[in-house]
């Protein structure tokens, strides 16, 4: 009989063992446990077929269906699984730990390898994570206007050995409009959460977890409203970078993207940067003054970046006015002036 077990121990068995998620491909590509691989019993079209059947003439027909689906799969699927490396089992699950894990399950054991299932399948990972959200945790956020340097600082923290968590590394979003520009494909925000869970998952909660100010929408992604919440309680740390730096940090990582790119950007941005404002930019770009560019664009985002600090004025801890790009030396003044925070 194959073992199955809770979701603690499972995630704790696949700190050294391969973990595989028997779902179908769509359904894997939404949402996994980060490091599975997906060995898939049913293809999409396939599962879509079987489900059909199931409905409409009985679960007996469907099952044979997926048998003679299956058959010719069974060799390759043990061959797969036969080259996963692992201390001591193989990790299999499915949606809900049912019968797509239960089958591939007894076919690894019956040619002898030693499998595990997870009870609840990837439905209980899932809630499991959500729940993780809730939990308290002691969050720090960086704060401080567009092109600081808010990721470069969080990057200098974890080199200092801190909690950090890159939210838009995680989400292939930088945050604005221009956001997206440069990244991979965003995850679904399912994903993204599997991600922000495994980030933290080993963390101490009773120490400081730094990490940047965001809006509960990240690009098309979105943070875990119970994470955001805490988030939006924590203290924080207002990091202002010199403007002129800014401007320089901003053209460094935009100009060389396409100026039709940039155009369609800057329109997205008409209604809230102001129709004046706009022209103005569009003017600089086609010119190819980026400096001006960004120091035009700069007037929408410091302005909503002063109200959002207006909104959690009372959750200031500290606040740095920084004259130079040597972050490693702003990540020892950040931990040395809010140690005192967490003894």
């Amino acid at each position: 009989m194959v073992k199955s077990v809770d979701i603690e121990e499972f995630l704790e068995l696949s700190r050294q063992n391969p973990v595989v998620d028997v779902r179908s491909p769509s359904e894997y590509t939404y949402g996994r446990i980060p490091g599975a691989v997906n060995l898939p019993l049913f293809e999409d079209d396939e599962r879509a077929e079987i489900g059909t059947l199931y409905k409409q003439q009985g679960k007996e027909v469907a099952v044979k269906r997926g048998l003679e689906i299956v058959g010719p799969k069974m060799r390759p699927m043990v061959e797969f699984a036969e080259r996963l490396t692992s201390k001591d089992h193989i990790l299999v699950h499915c949606w809900r730990g049912g019968m797509r894990s239960g089958s591939v399950a007894w076919l690894l054991q019956t040619y002898g390898l030693p499998v595990i299932t997870l009870k609840g399948g990837y439905k209980r990972f899932r809630n499991y994570v959500l729940d993780k959200f809730a939990d308290k945790m002691e969050l720090m956020v960086i704060t401080g206007p567009t092109g600081s340097g808010k990721t470069d600082l969080i990057k200098a923290l974890a080199a200092n050995g801190q909690q950090v968590v890159d939210l838009e590394g995680l989400a292939h979003h930088k945050g604005s409009v221009f956001g997206e520009l440069g990244q991979e494909v965003q995850p679904s925000s399912e994903h993204f959460q599997n991600e922000l869970f495994w980030a933290i998952k080993d963390f101490d909660f009773s120490q400081p977890i730094w990490l940047e100010d965001e809006s509960i929408g990240i690009g098309k992604v979105m943070i875990p409203e119970a994470f955001w919440r805490q988030m939006g309680k924590s203290p924080r740390v207002h990091f202002k970078m010199d403007r002129n730096i800014r401007i320089k940090r901003l053209v460094s990582e935009y100009a060389s993207f396409p100026e039709k790119v940039l155009d369609e950007k800057i329109n997205v941005l008409e209604k809230k940067l102001g129709g004046q404002h706009a022209k103005s930019a569009l003017e600089l770009l086609r010119s190819g003054d980026f400096a001006g560019v960004a120091d035009v664009l700069l007037v929408y985002y410091d302005r909503a970046y002063k109200n959002a600090l207006i909104r959690h004025k009372n959750d200031l801890l500290l606040e740095i006015e920084a004259d130079h790009e040597d972050f490693a030396k702003w990540a020892e003044l950040v931990i040395e002036k809010t140690k005192t925070q967490y003894v």
